[in-house]
């Protein structure tokens, strides 16, 4: 299970994967610099999804929800062919 501690770990991996500042992300998705530090963080032990969403639009990924159990496909495989995992 992923946790939202995972998620702001993950948050905060993806704006370095895309070479971003918390300030140059934040300006990007038209939020607060203090929202992404928050975020990354989880200053308020929680975290809006919308902001979420776009914070992540403007790194560069997207969210998407997946079945637990949910069996690899041929974009699967592909995302990560590009990112390098395999």
């Amino acid at each position: 299970m992923t946790t939202l501690a995972d998620v702001a770990e993950m948050l905060k991996q993806a704006r370095r994967d895309a070479h971003l500042s918390q300030e140059a992300l934040a300006q990007r998705a038209g939020v607060a610099r203090t929202t992404v530090a928050r975020m990354e963080t989880l200053a308020k032990g929680d975290m809006s999804v919308s902001a979420l969403v776009r914070l992540l639009e403007a790194a560069g990924y997207e969210l998407k929800l997946v079945k637990r159990g949910h069996v690899r496909t041929l974009e699967d495989v592909l995302a990560e062919q590009r990112r390098g995992d395999v």
